[in-house]
């Protein structure tokens, strides 16, 4: 850039960087004065996923580059987070242990502020929810490659929680080792089972005589090879950072495109954003006719469904549920009218949410 010198463009960012301290410092007094009109007004929950949502697709909407769109919304869902702690920090519980992709979930939606805590199990997510001792919980529902997470889907069938929100994170596996191990020597691998399925052509390839060990989870993995002498495990980034391991290889997916869906669980319904979807549970018995009849009035409403999922009923043989995903938020006309003419078509219709629509 002819005319400038170095140290003049140095000048320029320090300056920069001193307008942009005193906005954020101005944001975060503002969300101050929130939490207290907000607290004078009796409210309890300081977090809005309708709100932020449209905070971050208007920022998306403005940007004027060069930085990208996904990469300014997660600048500023960090800035969000933070101010969101000064108004009262979120907990966040999520299927375990440290180190998961659905930690990294996480993460992504409430911001590096929030306060994250691992469970065991998908059902002790729930209950952390539901007793109030987490404000929300994070659960995988789907994978692009692997397809749903069965346990997710049953827990909602007893619960009164609610979906308020949604993450969809690309999925990259890497091969990892401990301090000990001789890559020359591995004789076993560690991962969860569908993460040895998206990873079984590279594993064929390069590794095709190791022991391919299945466990709960990656973390738990990464967690077993920390100590041991021939053994890898397959993992995210987020297990090489917190158990101190050493990339052999990264980016070893079968597909590239590999992604998981996850969901965000909390005790009140969300108003709408804009852009919402919807999920609902129906109950039918397996007769002639059965799916048209779930499905039609959709159509006929011009509802347009993203996810169709069927699970066995324990309420009686032969009885099934259907887990329903469409575009659209429960309190709009065409949605309502939908749902008003397929309630006399099933035997039961829950609605687990309308929530908006994954930002990043």
């Amino acid at each position: 850039m002819a005319g400038i010198t170095l140290s003049e463009l140095r000048d320029k960012i320090d300056a920069v960087d001193r307008e942009l301290l005193e906005l954020i410092s101005a944001r975060a007094r503002y969300a101050q004065q929130v939490a207290e009109v907000k607290t004078e007004a009796g409210a309890t929950d300081f977090y809005r996923p309708e709100r932020e949502a449209q905070v971050l697709r208007a920022i998306m909407a403005r940007n004027p580059g060069p930085l990208g769109d996904e990469e300014v919304a997660r600048l500023f869902r960090e800035i969000m987070s933070a101010c969101l702690a000064l108004e009262k920090p979120i907990t966040v519980a999520y299927l375990g242990p440290e180190g998961t992709f659905t930690q990294e979930a996480a993460l992504k939606h409430f911001g590096h502020s929030a306060v994250t805590e691992p469970m065991a199990a998908i059902d002790e997510v729930f209950r952390e929810v539901s007793a109030g001792a987490a404000s929300y919980g994070v659960v995988p529902v789907e994978n692009s490659t692997e397809g749903v997470v069965n346990h997710t889907l049953d827990s909602f069938i007893d619960s009164s929680l609610k979906i308020c929100g949604e993450v969809e994170l690309r999925i990259h596996h890497n091969f990892l080792i401990g301090p000990n191990t001789d890559p020359a020597k591995i004789t076993r691998v560690y991962s969860h089972p569908q993460s040895l399925a998206q990873c079984r052509k590279w594993l064929d390839a390069h590794y095709p005589k190791i022991e391919r060990v299945p466990v709960s989870s990656n973390a738990e993995a990464a967690k077993m090879v920390r100590g041991e002498w021939n053994s890898a495990a397959i993992a995210g980034d987020m297990a090489v950072q917190r158990y101190g391991l050493t990339k052999l290889r990264e980016k070893i997916e079968d597909r590239p495109d590999n992604a998981t869906r996850f969901l965000v669980i909390g005790r009140d319904l969300v108003p709408p954003s804009g852009d919402d979807k919807t999920s609902i549970i129906v109950s039918v018995k397996n007769e002639p006719g059965a799916l048209y009849n779930i499905l039609e009035p959709l159509r006929a409403h011009n509802v347009d469904m993203t996810r169709l999922e069927t699970r066995p009923s324990a309420a009686g043989k032969w009885t099934y549920l259907f887990f329903i995903d469409f575009k659209g938020h429960h309190g709009d006309p065409r949605v309502v009218a939908a749902l008003e003419a397929l309630k006399p078509r099933v035997s039961d219709l829950k609605l687990l949410g309308s929530y908006p629509r994954a930002v990043l």
